[in-house]
């Protein structure tokens, strides 16, 4: 049993956004084989309550207030510094006295770092134990995350995300070239982030997201939350993540109205915490916006089709995996479907363009036995390929060697 530093960005409990099903995991996974001290942030008030349970995971665990505000005007300095801005954003004093004070009390094994502006803090640890090897879990390049945003963005906005691209790269270079092991939720970012650091003589491997498919499966029982006669077209997400809002707003406006004018009885049901005013906006006769459900699997089994029409969001999205473990045909961007192990056409079906999300879904409405194949079909793919277990598997043989190389040293 090791004794490993867990930092994440963000406080992986309740698992109810991408990020944090996938911290959550991990941080089981590894509690279950080590002995795990985490640094993290809580980003919402809500879940100042769920600390306790994170801390039943945990030999430690120091879990600051971020405060969005605040340091959305702290992480300005970067201007002035020269570093990306998403690096003061996540700097804590208090975070990093608590890690300084762990390094001289505990002899580490090694660090695992969640999200890349969180490996600034393991050079506390490496100042007194420099010999501790340090994993990274990028899952996706963030770095190109926000190039993209500066795509669909106006100045001053566009040179604002541009240079945030340009210097969180730097910086993911930099932390790639320290770690034993990087590692990304698609083989696609995984290849990406080595075509942008190509005299990178850094270790990457890719390491995919799962679903617990006992939580996210069909009960007959469950009862619908959608009133009769109306057919549901379920978007899932939160959405207070631009991505999310971005792409239910462009589906409200480029394909909602042409599928309206064959099926009126159609109503697009955006469910998720926190709605932008823009996406509260699209409440209206055709168009339902839930905020926080209680337990979205109900809006999940009951859906005629789950929609995921993201065009900006990178990897592997977990609301289409959680889908199809519910047995529910899903239409979702050709870009995200192109991340699944999964066969396009038989598992799910993929659009970009309106018209192409038109037909697939028409086709959906047209064929219920059809549709209903499909979701079994793609069960079945998640139940193959999908266990947490298995895919987080593949950091225990890195962490492992890591450790070897270190004791070898």
């Amino acid at each position: 049993m090791a004794k490993i530093l867990y930092l994440v960005h963000r406080l992986p409990y309740p698992p109810n956004k991408g990020d944090k099903v996938r911290s959550f995991h991990l941080l089981k996974h590894l509690a279950a084989r080590h002995e795990v001290f985490l640094g993290t942030f809580v980003d919402d008030p809500d879940d100042l309550q769920y600390v306790e349970t994170v801390r039943a995971f945990c030999a430690d665990l120091c879990a600051q207030t971020l405060q969005p505000r605040m340091v959305k005007l702290k992480s300005a300095r970067g201007l002035v510094t020269g570093e990306a801005l998403s690096l003061p954003f996540y700097r804590n004093p208090a975070l990093t006295h608590w890690i300084a004070q762990l390094a001289q009390a505990q002899a580490f094994d090694a660090i695992v770092v969640f999200s890349s502006p969180m490996a600034q803090y393991a050079q506390a640890v490496q100042d007194v134990q420099p010999q501790v090897p340090m994993l990274v879990d990028f899952v996706d390049v963030d770095s190109a995350k926000w190039t993209d945003y500066a795509q669909a963005h106006a100045w001053p906005m566009s040179w604002v995300y541009r240079r945030e691209g340009r210097k969180l790269l730097e910086f993911e270079r930099a932390t790639a070239e320290r770690a034993a092991c990087s590692f990304f939720v698609t083989e696609k970012e995984t290849a990406l982030f080595q075509s942008l650091t190509p005299e990178s003589p850094a270790r990457l491997e890719t390491l995919g997201n799962g679903v617990d498919a006992d939580y996210f499966a069909p009960v007959p029982q469950r009862a619908s939350p959608f009133p009769a006669g109306q057919t549901p077209l379920v978007f899932t997400g939160a959405m207070d993540y631009w991505p999310n809002a971005e792409a239910v707003i462009w589906f409200a406006k480029e394909v909602l109205p042409a599928l309206l004018r064959q099926r009126p009885d159609l109503h697009f049901v955006v469910v998720g915490r926190s709605p932008s005013p823009a996406v509260q906006a699209l409440a209206g006769p055709h168009i339902s916006v839930t905020g926080t459900v209680p337990d979205v699997r109900p809006y999940l089994q009951h859906a005629a089709v789950i929609v995921a029409p993201l065009r900006l969001a990178r990897g592997i999205q977990n609301k289409i995996l959680e889908a199809m473990a519910m047995s529910r045909p899903v239409v979702a961007a050709s870009t995200c479907v192109q991340a699944i192990d999964g066969v396009e056409g038989r598992d799910l079906l993929a659009a970009t363009e309106p018209a192409e999300f038109v037909s697939q879904i028409e086709w959906l409405l047209q064929n219920p036995a059809a549709a209903g194949a499909m979701g079994a079909v793609g069960r079945s793919c998640v139940l193959a390929h999908y266990s947490w277990e298995a895919r987080l598997s593949g950091i225990d043989f890195h962490l492992n060697r890591a450790l070897q190389e270190v004791h070898r040293a």
